[in-house]
């Protein structure tokens, strides 16, 4: 099932593209809400894209308020390569081994094809999902609807 708005989120401890350990309750605990990014491929079109997209205008959706954590299946390994070479600058964590668990406990892993769907989640710094939003392979995410619930934070 998927979280929703108004649930809590489920913590996870994840590798960066660094392989430093991050954890959603070190984020919350530093009082800043985390906008959670699940996205399938590192080096795909439309992955690709969205975080290009997240990067060229950071500062609406990372600042003293907001980390951005994006979150895939892929290794650690590539998602070093992947954020060398697009000069990302925000967390790209993996979700790789157990094989897509937090994507599983936020509902939005496809077990079929081994990676995780197009999850948004805004978790706020006490632990509560404001927004909450799923979108299929093949379809790209709205970020202005980002931008609204960031907003609010």
């Amino acid at each position: 099932m998927t979280v929703s708005a108004g649930s809590v989120a489920p913590p996870f401890a994840l590798p960066d593209q660094h392989r430093a350990p991050v954890t959603l309750e070190s984020v919350l605990g530093q009082g800043r809400a985390a906008l959670l990014v699940f996205y399938p491929f590192a080096f795909s079109g439309i992955c690709g894209g969205e975080l290009t997209a997240v990067r060229e205008s950071l500062e609406d959706f990372q600042n003293p308020r907001v980390q951005v954590l994006a979150i895939s299946c892929d290794p650690t390994f590539a998602l070093a390569a992947w954020a060398e070479s697009a000069g990302f600058a925000f967390p790209l964590l993996s979700d790789f081994w157990p094989h897509g668990a937090a994507a599983s406990d936020y509902g939005v892993f496809n077990p079929a094809k081994g990676m995780a769907l197009r999850g948004t989640f805004l978790v706020q710094p006490d632990g509560v999902v404001s927004f909450a939003e799923v979108n299929q392979p093949g379809e790209p995410r709205d970020q202005d609807g980002w931008r609204r619930a960031l907003a609010a934070v």
